[in-house]
């Protein structure tokens, strides 16, 4: 399908907040999951994945979704109160440590053959 049908044409949310940036995490409210069966298909596939907190990026991923119409869907779903946002302190997501932590962690990750990636 389209991305534009999903999300109505639309390339941003009602445009009352500022656009999700892709590292905020999104988690599926009480609220948003009591109301899973009277959702669209697209809103119920996007509540039921965050039962437990995950990254815009990621949601579009598991989801097989474009990232924008994930980015735009969940920003209705939070003005809706059927996700809750948080988006992560811009120092923390400027540390270099940080991204040194995560290249380790991924280098962690044995590939499809189970061989580790080298440290360098």
């Amino acid at each position: 399908m389209r991305p534009f049908l999903l999300t109505a044409g639309r390339v941003s949310g009602d445009g009352t907040r500022s656009v999700l940036p892709l590292e905020s995490q999104v988690v599926a409210t009480s609220d948003g999951l009591a109301a899973l069966r009277s959702l669209t298909f697209e809103h119920r596939d996007i509540v039921a994945c965050c039962g437990r907190p995950q990254s815009v990026a990621e949601v579009a991923a598991r989801l097989r979704l474009h990232l924008n119409v994930v980015r735009v869907l969940a920003e209705d779903l939070c003005a809706a109160g059927h996700l809750a946002v948080y988006v992560p302190n811009a120092a923390t997501t400027q540390d270099i440590s940080v991204l040194r932590r995560v290249i380790d962690g991924l280098r962690a990750v044995p590939d499809s053959r189970g061989t580790l990636r080298n440290s360098g």
